[in-house]
């Protein structure tokens, strides 16, 4: 079995990797659509021939190296539970307590450390590229700190969840995932009012916005939409890089407006204005609210399917594996492997839904500012200070992209400001 395995795997990956090449390197077609030809979406009207090409070659192999890693964790899981790791874990854990407090966090963090490493190479890949093509300017020991802060945000929140789901296994055999999932209601609402004070400061130092009188006007908008924001915070990530961003996160006394400073050094102050009205418009159509009861639900189906899915494989793989019982927490590798691939399978409705919650995003913005030239300005200013791909592969947009590309971004702005002209 375990020679089949190793086999299987290595001729299916390497297969899946020559595919993925031939893909992104041969078959796509990186021209422009003519419809967009001359068009302010046409990277060509914004962007030299030296940003183009570059931001063509940085896409190509970012998306090689994601995709080529989207595999690896699950035969991580599958590998674990074949060469018997993960019965290892679990008697090594009873070596060192009794106690399903300890035992099942210490499984946890075994089987996050072995991912973690295992992953890694894919990590560091895609870090590399980041600052050979100019995106990251962060140091590498800084970003091995970024990076060793989630590993340990990761593993105590999965750790506390793990623990509660395998009490729940062990004392409600089939209504576990129910309970599961009422629970997980209320810890959601929790890690959305905690995440803008207590987690994100982990990663960067949050400021008031230094320019009052950009302040000012962010806060009028933020006025004119009913946001309750008394201020507006500005993160220094000019360290980190060269990208661009701004956000609305948290939920009520925790709300906060954050503009990342390479937004405020790059971007005029209307175009600052468009890309906060459009986070703006996330807010005021309850896309933050329509988003969590978007996991609430996705939740239950997934929690739900893995019930059953997972007391199927434990009842005709259990016995081969080392565990007869879906409570054993040998059985998480199996768990998670279940859970990844369903997630996996329904990431590209979740990918249409929020694609077109940034359609209305960006719409809600150009109406509330009328100012069409700094929203296109804006648009071709972050793709081009993050080397995006305005026209990604068909693969890519429907696997990757929770926003549409910003050649459909713009063209739909330069749209815009036709019509509200006739009109």
């Amino acid at each position: 079995m375990k020679k089949r395995f190793v086999t299987w795997t290595l001729v299916l990956y390497a297969i899946y990797g020559l595919l993925l090449g031939l893909y992104f390197f041969q078959w796509t077609d990186i021209g422009v659509p003519p419809a967009y030809e001359g068009s302010a979406a046409d990277p060509a009207t914004f962007m030299t021939e030296r940003e183009l090409q570059l931001s063509q070659e940085y896409s190509r192999y970012q998306n090689f190296l994601s995709f080529l890693a989207e595999p690896v964790e699950w035969i991580i899981y599958l590998g674990v539970m074949i060469f018997g790791v993960s019965v290892v874990f679990k008697d090594f854990g009873e070596k060192v307590s009794r106690f399903s407090i300890i035992k099942i966090p210490l499984f946890v963090l075994l089987l996050s450390t072995l991912t973690t490493f295992l992953l890694f190479p894919f990590d560091y890949a895609r870090r590399w590229l980041s600052v050979e093509y100019g995106i990251s300017t962060q140091s590498f020991s800084s970003w091995m700190k970024d990076e060793l802060i989630s590993f340990w945000v990761g593993f105590i929140i999965m750790a506390l969840l793990i623990t509660v789901l395998y009490f729940l296994m062990k004392k409600f055999e089939k209504r576990w995932w129910l309970i599961a999932w009422f629970l997980m209601i209320p810890f959601l609402f929790f890690m959305m009012y905690l995440q803008p004070v207590v987690i994100d400061p982990l990663y960067n130092d949050f400021t008031e916005l230094q320019d009052k009188q950009l302040e000012e006007k962010i806060l009028t908008l933020a006025d004119e939409a009913d946001i309750p924001a008394e201020r507006v915070y500005e993160v220094n990530m000019s360290e980190k890089t060269n990208s661009m961003n701004a956000y609305v996160n948290g939920i009520g006394s925790n709300l906060r407006i954050v503009l990342w400073d390479t937004t405020l050094n790059r971007l005029q102050d209307n175009e600052v204005l468009f890309i906060m009205a459009h986070e703006i418009g996330h807010y005021v159509m309850n896309h933050l609210y329509w988003n969590l009861a978007g996991v609430i639900i996705s939740t239950f189906f997934g929690l739900l399917f893995t019930y059953y899915l997972l007391r199927k494989s434990v009842r005709k793989w259990g016995d081969k594996l080392g565990f007869t019982k879906v409570s054993d927490i040998a059985s998480l590798p199996m768990f998670y492997l279940i859970l990844t691939l369903l997630s996996f399978i329904a990431n590209p409705v979740e990918l249409a839904v929020s694609r077109n919650a940034e359609t209305d995003a960006d719409k809600y913005a150009i109406e509330m500012t009328g100012d069409t030239e700094a929203a296109i300005g804006s648009f071709q200013e972050l793709t081009v200070n993050g080397l995006s791909d305005v026209h990604p592969p068909a693969l890519v947009k429907y696997l990757r992209y929770g926003h549409p590309t910003m050649m459909e971004r713009i063209y739909m702005l330069e749209n815009y400001s036709v019509d509200v002209k006739e009109e």
